[in-house]
């Protein structure tokens, strides 16, 4: 996020850190990085650096108190994860003074903090084929530890976030957007792809119902496994970015070892796809479902879809993140999914 959080200023982020971590800053860097939330690098008064991520909860008041629940049940999972199943894989939150692992800064915000961590971190992306055996091993230790959180981490629904609202633009193509400077390319470039739109989501609403159906067990699934949340540091392998952390089908963390990712990128897709499935079945006893690594793909996609579309008909201006949606909308739409 280049643009930093709206009505929130570093006074009450520096205030929210010594109250709640006992963090007394002495230096902070906005950290223009990832995508849906803010981050600094922060150093407290001994030099110990933390990173701070903060959380957007919602433009709209209604609903903020439920995503602060889900996100704090998803922090606290992947806590669980760290202490309690021991996997050192999963970089997890540090907890307040007071035990808790996001605090509310203001109505529209959460707070979180992470241990800084020296290593590198990899782009968005397809795995590079090198890199497949040893994701797929980690993925499989952290859905065999689903019982460890069963009862803390969110459960999917499989509904698509922001469905209503893209159906709402969808049925209002005939009027003028008017809540900003991209509003009209952004209602002009839906109305072109609308009936792409339309099929996707209607082969979304019966790729669900498939998987719906599969009475295959749902695991604990970290849900963005990607190289841009995998860094590599000298004490080995991390995951990062747990606020999306689900218990789900696995194939909503298998399909980015597939050629899903690859192809809906316009990259070419790894080889050696269905020995490192193979190996994640011997590994887990689960078989994987071709109806759910279907599904994903199709998901993420619509779901970027909805989160573009519902930014540039709400009012907006022209900073660097609604004018990176409007790009990122372009790319979804004109892009082809393969059936």
């Amino acid at each position: 996020m280049r643009d930093r959080p709206a009505g929130l200023a570093e006074v009450e982020l520096f205030a929210a850190l010594a109250e709640g971590w006992g963090i007394e800053v002495r230096s902070a860097e906005y950290l223009p990085v990832g995508a849906g939330s803010y981050h600094w690098s922060v150093a407290d008064q001994r030099g110990t650096a933390w990173f701070v991520k903060i959380d957007d909860l919602g433009v709209e008041d209604s609903g903020r108190e439920e995503e602060f629940d889900r996100l704090g049940r998803s922090y606290g999972a992947a806590l669980a994860l760290r202490e309690d199943a021991g996997l050192d894989f999963v970089l997890a939150p540090v907890p307040t003074a007071t035990g808790t692992v996001v605090r509310r800064l203001g109505s529209r915000y959460a707070l979180s903090v992470f241990p800084m961590v020296a290593g590198v971190a990899g782009e968005f992306g397809a795995h590079r084929p090198e890199d497949q055996v040893e994701v797929v091993d980690l993925l499989a230790a952290l859905h065999e530890a689903t019982p460890v959180v069963a009862g803390t981490a969110p459960r999917a629904d499989l509904v698509l976030p922001g469905r209503d609202r893209l159906d709402a633009a969808l049925r209002d193509l005939d009027r003028e957007w008017t809540g900003g400077p991209y509003g009209e390319r952004a209602r002009k470039l839906l109305s072109v792809h609308a009936g792409h739109v339309e099929r996707w989501l209607a082969d979304f609403d019966r790729r669900v119902d498939r998987v719906r159906e599969a009475p295959a067990d749902w695991v604990v699934t970290h849900g963005e496994p990607h190289p841009g949340n995998l860094m590599r540091t000298p004490a080995g392998l991390r995951l990062i970015d747990w606020d999306t952390v689900r218990i789900a089908p696995p194939e909503r963390d298998l399909w980015m070892l597939t050629g899903g990712l690859a192809d809906m990128l316009g990259e070419s897709p790894a080889s050696g796809v269905e020995e490192v499935l193979d190996r994640y079945a011997r590994a887990t006893g689960r078989t994987v479902s071709p109806d759910g690594l279907a599904l994903y793909p199709l998901w993420w996609k619509l779901a970027d879809i909805a989160v573009y579309v519902d930014e540039l008909r709400r009012p907006h201006g022209t900073g660097a993140d609604i004018t990176a949606s409007l790009t990122y909308l372009t790319g979804n739409l004109e892009s082809s999914y393969r059936e």
